[in-house]
């Protein structure tokens, strides 16, 4: 056994590291109306479609004579066009986002993570 394997080994117990071998989901809930206001100004933004593919979920949303794309990757990533024009390239899980909320379930059963 390598060094580096052994001080792990010491750092963490059995138990501790059968933990990390456990599958986990991750939730994004996203307020996108919310959001796009806090972005682009206006309110009452409505979704009018949604289209969903292997990788991501985009939503078409308008304003007035306001229109956006919103598309949501599985990782947490997200773009934003408003009227042809990006507005938002990045993480949308980086936790400055108030309008995202993140939420952790065991694979296995479905059972809630809570995180301290």
């Amino acid at each position: 056994m390598s060094e580096l394997q052994n001080t792990l080994n010491n750092l963490t117990s059995a138990e501790d590291q059968s933990a990390w071998s456990d599958l986990v989901i991750c939730r994004v809930e996203v307020d996108l109306p919310n959001w796009l206001s806090q972005l682009a100004g206006g309110n009452n933004w409505q979704v009018y479609s949604e289209s969903e593919y292997d990788h991501s979920i985009s939503f078409l949303l308008r304003q007035g004579k306001k229109e956006a794309e919103v598309t949501l990757f599985n990782n947490g990533y997200a773009q934003v066009d408003l009227n042809g024009k990006s507005i938002f390239d990045g993480s949308i899980t980086s936790g400055t986002n108030k309008c995202a909320h993140l939420t952790y379930y065991r694979a296995d059963n479905g059972d809630p993570i809570v995180l301290n």
